[in-house]
Order: structure tokens, then sequence, then C-alpha cells
């Protein structure tokens, strides 16, 4: 994510990173696994980033949303599985079309379209798990695949906290998430591309310059994924998705960006990727 303009606490930092060096190795581990882990362990974070979700929007007991949402998206990750992920989208789209007609039980939401908001986690959410299963798939490849994504995302990341640390400035968006700064935003693209660029000509890789644009886009929607959270979290006066992630707050907190990166690194590889041989 963006630096922020106010520092960090040093206790909040060590937090940061302390959670970070307990996730980050069994993260990759499990990717690197692959096939059940690696869905099991997809299937985990997005029924838990989708109760976040809800609850950021519609706040209190456990309503009818919430649960459609939960068997939505577990029935998308599972179809996708089973049949493919054309079947597994398209269901993704009728329920979300369910969970937003539906009147929602308990706390009444503060506006009309709150219902259509809370079940777009569903589509939200559910692609991106459809997006990194087709990704990983069970080859070399797949390992490849989705290391180049989530290296671009945290890449940029760590690249738009310290460049934008370092040189501060205009804020990027000051209205929706006032921390973030251009210097930032920049410094995480450049960041991705130069180190994914790099790599790639450093492993053989066929294209480097491809690959190094390809993270530098990634990392624009990485961005964008961010402050599409922060907006949302803005309208209904949320700071934090949760709090499961000492440090960082929620599930979504932690995977904002990579919830937008991952469809485009997939649509990316189907449409073009192969015949490119970038990797």
């Amino acid at each position: 994510m963006a630096h922020r303009l106010e520092k960090d606490k040093p206790s909040n930092l060590r937090e940061r990173a302390l959670s970070a060096l307990v996730l980050g190795p069994l993260v990759l581990g499990v990717v690197y696994l692959g096939w059940w882990p690696f869905k099991l362990m997809l299937l985990c974070a997005a029924m838990l980033a989708v109760r976040e979700w809800v609850r950021m929007i519609a706040p209190g007991p456990i309503g009818r949303t919430l649960t459609v949402s939960w068997i939505a998206v577990a029935l998308v990750v599972t179809l996708d599985l089973l049949v493919g992920p054309a079947t597994a989208l398209s269901v993704a789209m009728v329920l979300t079309l369910v969970a937003g007609l539906m009147p929602e039980t308990g706390k009444t939401p503060a506006h009309d379209n709150d219902r259509w908001w809370a079940a777009f986690g569903i589509p939200y959410i559910g692609a991106s798990c459809v997006a990194m299963i087709w990704l990983r798939g069970d080859s070399q490849t797949g390992l490849l695949l989705i290391g180049f994504l989530l290296l671009s995302v945290w890449v940029n990341d760590t690249g738009a906290f310290v460049v934008g640390r370092l040189i501060g400035g205009p804020r990027l968006a000051p209205t929706i998430s006032p921390a973030k700064t251009w210097a930032g935003f920049w410094g995480g693209i450049a960041s991705a591309a130069l180190v994914l660029g790099g790599l790639a000509a450093w492993v053989g890789a066929h294209a480097p310059v491809t690959a190094a644009l390809l993270a530098g886009m990634l990392a624009v929607m990485s961005n964008g994924g961010d402050l599409f959270e922060s907006g949302v979290k803005r309208r209904y006066g949320v700071k934090d998705s949760g709090g499961i992630i000492p440090g960082h707050g929620g599930i979504l907190d932690r995977i904002d960006g990579l919830l937008a990166a991952a469809p485009v690194l997939a649509l990316f590889h189907w449409l073009i990727g192969a015949d490119l041989g970038w990797w």
C-alpha cells in the first residue's frame, strides 16, 4: 500500500514487521505447494474477506446478505475447481443479484443501495479467487505466474512506502485516502517495474521488458484496489476492515491490491500472454 504521511508509531511498525515475517513465509510455502493447500488457503482467506466486506457496510448480527455472500463465494470456488471459471463467474453474478435484491435482517442500512454494495463483495472477491486459482494451476508455469503477481504487488507496496516516506509531497487522493502521495504512487510503480523486469532478465525470461511493463501495470491496478477499498471505508466511516492481522488490520486491508491485480494478470495471460511468451 502507499505510504502514510503521518509517521507510524514504532510499536505499530514492529507489529507490521512481525506479521509480515510470520505470514510471508507461510503464504509463500503454501503457494509453492499449490494444488489443495493453495486452494484451501484461498478459500479461507476469501471467507474472512467476505465477512469483513459485508461488516464494513452492514455491521450488526449475521444477516441474510452475509450468509448468501459466504455461500456464494464458497460455491464459486467449488464450481471453479469442478467445472471451470466460466460457470463459477456466471453463478457469482446470479448470486450477486440475489443478495442485492433480498431484504436484509437486523440493522437497516443507512442507504438504499447499501445492499448492492454489500453484495458486490461476491464478484469482487470471488472473481479474484477464480483468477488466482487459474494462474497458479498445477504446473511450474503456474508457480511463476502467481509468484510474479505476488511480487509485483508486494514490491509496489514496499516501494510506495519507502519513496513516499523519503520524498513526501502532494497527496494522491486527499478526499479518499489523505495518507497517500504522488511520490509514493510513482515510486511503487517504478519499483515493481524495475525489480520484476530485472528479475526476469536475471532468470533468462524471453521478454524482460514486457515483464517490467506488466509489473508496472499490475502496480497501477494494486494502487487502484487500495484506493477503492479506502473509498469504501471512508464512505462507511471505517478505519480498518478488521483486526485479524496485527499492525495491518483486516484481511481486506492486506489483499486489496491483490484483489484488483489478479484478474488483470489472468486476463492478460489468457488473451495474449501465452502467445507473447513473456515469462
